[in-house]
């Protein structure tokens, strides 16, 4: 079993560390300049875990971190044959939860996937990380709570769940989690209708910036979910000119909570045009790829070990498509182009990997609920290298 899934360095963070304990890495001289206020050891395996949640090339990350409420909805979109609709209980669903969250953990191939982000309830409550832990596989937790209004803008949100943060990550890292995640939504609307305002994109990064610093604090790589919704008027050039701008923020919030980028990961959309951009159909794959390239390479730092983009909303064959076009573009990039520069370009994607799967899980076909998380792991691996799958 890989080390960092099993070792705490040190064991309690609040704990002097026994530096001649063989179970204690030692931390490579080179692995980067720390200031005063890093411990060594505990840099040492956040940028491990980092680097391990991205490399090799090809792996990537399983969302499951749903709510409760939208596992329920998901479970009850499935059309079952031939079988009378059940009323569950309160205390079912929660089972029929655990059931879902075990049966797809046993079958998430290792050789494909990094990492599992988990919701609070499965990673605590169900102890659901060593299934995931003696594969090899990396169990991380969602720490954001829910959405609320900014006053004066009710078109755009801010994300609540800072307050006791420390805490719960505390729990979830004594749980078995060695990452977090965090999401921010991001209104995206043509110029001439103003969204996002400056005030939601600071409002956002400096939500961001403070999870990063807290989660490292517990011990945690933080990875930072900016997503930008592509569902107004804007076009693909406007959604790149967002995507630049709150990302960029987003860094310099990080770097004034004094976070370790080397030990940290995000998680961004693609730049897209939005739906009810009238043009909408003329932007190809590559058109995507050559735009998020751009995104990318303007607005991540180069010390950051990997960018896991989500799906979003998008149908698994478009998702998977995006990413493998913008990983071809970077396998035909050479230098002084700044694509031949860019960090691992992988997946963190929930609803496109586990889609097809879940359907045939509820009508109690396990077999091909293991086969489709199988096939869609390794068309997300393949896409994460830039290949196009057939």
């Amino acid at each position: 079993m890989p080390q960092y899934n099993v070792e705490t360095v040190p064991p309690n963070l609040f704990a002097v560390p026994d530096l001649t304990s063989e179970k204690v890495p030692q931390p490579p001289s080179s692995v980067t300049f720390l200031q005063s206020y890093w411990s060594p050891h505990i840099a040492h395996e956040l940028i491990t875990t980092a680097q391990a949640l991205v490399n090799p090339r090809g792996k990537g990350i399983y969302a499951t971190d749903e709510s409760p409420d939208v596992i329920q909805a998901l479970f009850d979109g499935v059309q079952v044959n031939d079988r009378e609709e059940k009323a569950w209980t309160k205390a079912e669903n929660r089972e029929r939860r655990k059931k879902w969250r075990e049966s797809a953990y046993n079958a998430v191939p290792s050789e494909y996937i990094a990492g599992v982000i988990m919701y609070p309830e499965t990673l605590i409550d169900f102890g659901l990380a060593p299934i995931l832990a003696n594969k090899g596989v990396i169990p991380g937790v969602r720490a954001n709570a829910e959405l609320m209004p900014i006053p004066g803008s009710p078109s755009e949100f801010i994300v609540e769940g800072l307050d006791g943060l420390l805490g719960r990550l505390q729990a979830a890292r004594a749980a078995g989690a060695r990452f977090s995640k965090w999401r921010v939504t991001i209104a995206c609307t043509s110029k001439e209708r103003g969204l996002p305002t400056q005030t939601s994109l600071e409002l956002q990064a400096d939500t961001l910036g403070k999870f990063a610093a807290i989660s490292q604090e517990a011990g945690l790589v933080p990875i930072v979910e900016p997503d930008v919704e592509f569902s107004e008027d804007a076009d693909l050039a406007r959604s790149v000119e967002v995507h630049e701008k709150a990302i960029s923020l987003i860094f310099d919030r990080m770097r004034a909570y004094n976070v370790l980028l080397e030990g940290s990961i995000i998680k961004p959309s693609f730049p897209l045009p939005g739906l009810k951009f009238p043009g909408r159909d003329k932007y190809k794959a590559e058109d995507i790829a050559l735009a998020t390239a751009t995104v990318i390479a303007r607005a991540v730092p180069t010390s950051v070990p990997g960018v896991a983009f989500l799906s979003g909303g998008l149908s698994p064959t478009l998702a998977t498509g995006y990413l493998a076009a913008v990983n071809a573009l970077v396998n035909s990039s050479q230098a002084p182009s700044p694509f031949a520069r860019l960090p691992s370009l992988t997946f963190s994607f929930g609803r496109a990997l586990q889609g097809d799967a879940l359907k045939e899980w509820v009508k109690g076909n396990e077999a091909q609920t293991k086969e489709l998380l199988h096939k869609w792991s390794k068309v997300c691996w393949q896409s994460a290298r830039g290949v196009v799958s057939g």
